[in-house]
């Protein structure tokens, strides 16, 4: 047997022990919503040299090696895995296996008797061929599909293959601009439309051009 082939048998061994250790935590933890504060533990299956515990910053961002900044804030553990796995897969031959687990919640302040506090919420915005446009406070983990319905829905004149979701970084104010196509056809990469959102995003429905 070759050296690759028994690296490769090596990888698998792990990846299952990994995944059967995880399993537990990852069915405990499969509907939470990560917030700030939030202590996360991240494990590189092919690079142990990036596994490491990262703390998520007051704007719901983390940090990570070879992925840079991305929102964490109202994903699910699963959600943040699979866009650290994308993030990561341009520095290895096959996307790699990325685990991530809440190692410590961030501490919640107990609310005064008579004063509850309001539920968490982050603003939103909606502009171009929507039926109310504007800005919108929603739960974090509010999809774009979500904010769309908040919206009242998208006008006979809305572009629906030319969705942007424009994201600005907290660090840089750098605006990062993502297609979606409301019905699914279009050319070119699309965000799906469960994609949550995060504070400050920006949805523009452009207009419709003349025979699209």
């Amino acid at each position: 047997m070759s050296a690759r082939s028994m690296k490769a048998i090596g990888v698998w061994i792990a990846a299952v022990t990994i995944a059967v250790i995880y399993a537990p935590f990852a069915q405990a933890q499969s509907n939470y919503q990560i917030r700030p504060g939030d202590t996360l533990r991240i494990e590189v299956l092919e690079d142990g040299e990036l596994n490491r515990s990262v703390l998520v910053l007051p704007d719901g961002s983390i940090s990570f090696p070879l992925v840079g900044t991305t929102p964490a804030s109202g994903r699910t553990v699963s959600q943040l895995q699979q866009s650290l796995a994308a993030g990561l897969t341009p520095n290895f031959a096959n996307q790699p296996n990325v685990y991530v687990s809440v190692a410590t919640l961030a501490e919640r302040r107990a609310a005064t008797p008579h004063a509850p506090q309001p539920d968490p919420v982050i603003d939103a915005f909606v502009m171009g061929e929507v039926t109310k446009p504007g800005k919108l406070e929603v739960p974090p983990g509010t999809t774009i599909l979500q904010l769309l319905a908040e919206a009242g829905g998208l006008t006979k004149f809305a572009a629906d293959k030319r969705i942007e979701l424009r994201r600005s970084d907290p660090n840089s104010g750098a605006v990062s601009i993502y297609l979606f196509s409301y019905t699914g056809r279009g050319k070119g990469a699309r965000i799906p439309g469960s994609t949550p959102l995060g504070e400050g995003d920006v949805i523009v429905v452009p207009e419709r051009r003349l025979f699209e």
